[in-house]
């Protein structure tokens, strides 16, 4: 499609277009997760710089998408998860996506930077480097770690929404990051195990795609087995109580169900069918447990029950 064409396209559709490059979906889960950061930290903030905090970081996760689109168009265009995105598709001009990304993402730290702290803002800006540097332009196509140590960008939000707060990084804020560092891998690793014709295709070295579909099994199970007890901190630490604990520990069996299943698929001689409907489910299973186990955290901070 030409620029021609796509100058000609109704303003709604446009519109749709440029709310996809700022991947919404993604967005939803940073922008919950930096909310809870903040709703956990102690002191309180005014209730309009709250949301103009939350606001802004939701803003900086859409341009770090954005900017990712832009760079990333090449590749989306060789996967069928990915192809029928605005750019590989046609319907805007990459320099729309970059000029976009770039501008948010200075609108965003500005903003936290006026309304919140310049310690919240200076980690915005990280968050977005990071994720749009490190993660995309370096690491997404040179190593199966990328999404191990670009993992560090996803986890940020949380802390970002805390020291919107306190202006400080403090011990619950650290254990808001580990559990989404922690959570990172067997999440996206799941994805790639039934996308990994994807990955193939474009070359991105994705563990399955490098490694075997078992070691990529393996790596789960660590990574499932750092993440459950790690997700039960917040109770020595006094920064939870019962409601948190309970939840956590179920969801964590729950998680440790799906990841022993997918083990126990991909020891089989052959990949079949069965891994990849069980990655699948892992998958789902991932994002609905990280949802849950920031929403106990919140429930539990206001109904505070102390563990026996």
């Amino acid at each position: 499609m030409s620029v021609g064409t796509t100058a000609r396209a109704p303003f709604w559709r446009r519109l749709s277009d440029y709310l996809t490059l700022l991947k919404p979906r993604v967005m939803s889960l940073v922008v919950f997760t930096a909310l809870v950061g903040l709703l956990l930290a102690p002191g309180g903030i005014e209730p309009v710089a709250g949301i103009v905090s939350v606001c802004a970081i939701a803003v900086g996760a859409g341009a770090a998408g954005a900017i990712n689109m832009w760079y990333d168009r090449d590749i989306d265009a060789l996967m069928r998860r990915t192809l029928h995105r605005p750019l590989p598709a046609g319907r805007l001009h990459p320099a729309e996506s970059l000029a976009l990304g770039v501008l948010l993402s200075v609108a965003s730290v500005w903003t936290l930077a006026i309304w919140a702290n310049r310690t919240s803002a200076l980690l915005l800006a990280a968050t977005i480097l990071f994720y749009v540097v490190v993660y995309t332009m370096w690491l997404k196509r040179r190593t199966p770690q990328n999404v191990v140590i670009g993992g560090i960008s996803g986890a940020l939000p949380p802390v970002v929404g805390w020291s919107a707060v306190t202006g400080s990084i403090e011990p619950g804020a650290v254990f808001l990051f580990a559990v989404i560092f922690l959570w990172t891998p067997p999440h996206s690793w799941a994805l790639a195990l039934f996308r990994q014709e994807d990955y193939a295709a474009a070359a991105v070295p994705m563990l399955p795609v490098t490694a075997s579909r078992r070691a990529t099994g393996q790596q789960i199970a660590l990574y499932s087995a750092l993440l459950i007890p790690v997700t039960l901190m917040p109770l020595p630490m006094g920064l939870s109580g019962l409601i948190y604990g309970v939840a956590a520990t179920g969801l964590g069996v729950g998680f440790a169900i799906h990841a022993w299943r997918l083990f126990q698929a991909l020891l089989a001689p052959e990949p079949g069918a069965a891994d990849t409907v069980i990655a699948r489910k892992l998958f789902v299973y991932s994002v609905r447990y990280l949802f849950l186990i920031f929403l106990a955290l919140l429930i539990d901070r206001w109904f505070l029950i102390p563990v026996p």
